[in-house]
């Protein structure tokens, strides 16, 4: 008897497994149990934000996935819970944080899923550096190293990338990047802050620990035009965006920021977003009323970070690539 098209077997009986198995999974369950335990030992309150949301990122350098309901209406996948965050903060909520699911279109690689698990906090009353304290010391507690080392962003290039991030011109900054692996076409089309960030992937982050002589190291103190959604500050040598970023064994694992309170700032920041979307040829974007309106109710004084939570069970399980800490990667999802 001839069998029919439901009995045809796959390519791959095996394809419907998940990636690790039990002991793996109890590992990871257990890392996030303890993330949970280390928040409540110290007040914070866990929250929920919606995964879909009215207005996708501005981020030019971000790409939000999009869903389209009934009658046309689009909704956004949310990259980070920050906004909705921000407007808790602003109705009072005080110190806060959020496991949740996070999506950006166009990101797969060894360290990069296009759906993902963000850790996000909030600090009222703390500054980028305070916070840095506190997530030192969630990483001890998770993965037990020593307790990060810190330098700042104009020194690790200087000693790693032999740059001046404030003085070094355009096309000084250019051959750097060719030099460290941009071909010239590509080269020629990166502009300044295009150029520190290839030259942090390629020369500064494999190099943190041995200058530092630390596995895990805070970058902090940016140029203020990687400020992002972080305060601006002047310097005795230019303005630094109060900002750090957290790398560990040379993976890049969290992003924090002295918030910016400004709701002014915040929508200039958001029109010279848009513009660069649309110099870049981009989806258009529409500002975030909503988050105008938290800001200029009163955002309190505050500083957030966002850790990327596979990443983090990559480091403490000892993972190579980030689709072995994901049950379902979306290789297989």
């Amino acid at each position: 008897m001839t069998e029919g098209p439901a009995a045809t077997a796959p390519a791959s009986a095996a394809a419907w497994r998940p990636r690790g198995d039990r002991a793996r999974w109890e590992r990871r369950a257990r890392l996030v149990a303890g993330v949970r335990d280390f928040f409540a030992a110290r007040g914070v309150l866990e929250v929920e934000t919606p995964l879909l949301g009215a207005r996708g990122a501005m981020d030019p350098a971000i790409e939000s996935f999009s869903a389209v309901g009934r009658g046309g209406r689009v909704r956004w996948l949310q990259t980070s819970p920050e906004y909705a965050m921000k407007r808790l903060l602003a109705a009072g909520s005080g110190p806060i944080f959020q496991i949740t699911r996070a999506f950006r279109a166009g990101e797969a690689g060894p360290r990069h899923n296009p759906e993902f698990t963000l850790l996000e906090w909030y600090r009222p009353g703390y500054d980028h550096h305070r916070l840095m304290d506190e997530v030192g010391e969630l990483v001890v507690a998770a993965l037990g190293y020593e307790t990060p080392r810190r330098v700042a962003y104009a020194q690790a290039f200087r000693e790693l990338a032999g740059v001046d991030v404030d003085r070094a011109p355009g096309e000084a900054l250019r051959e750097r990047a060719r030099r460290a692996g941009a071909s010239d076409g590509t080269a020629a089309k990166l502009d300044r802050d295009a150029c520190l960030d290839l030259l942090l992937t390629h020369c500064v982050q494999p190099g943190l620990s041995d200058l530092v002589g630390s596995r895990a190291v805070f970058v902090h103190d940016y140029p203020a035009s990687q400020a992002a959604l972080a305060r601006v500050r002047a310097a005795e040598d230019g303005e630094r965006a109060e900002r750090f970023e957290l790398f560990v064994d040379g993976i890049e694992l969290a992003n924090g920021y002295h918030e910016l309170t400004c709701a002014s700032e915040q929508r200039r920041r958001f029109e010279m977003e848009a513009a660069r979307r649309r110099d870049a040829g981009l989806p258009a974007m529409e500002i975030d009323e909503r988050l105008i309106s938290a800001l200029a109710h009163g955002l309190p004084a505050c500083a957030g970070v966002a850790l990327g939570l596979d990443r983090l069970v990559m480091l403490a399980l000892d993972l190579e690539r980030i689709e072995d800490a994901i049950a379902f990667p979306d290789a297989i999802a």
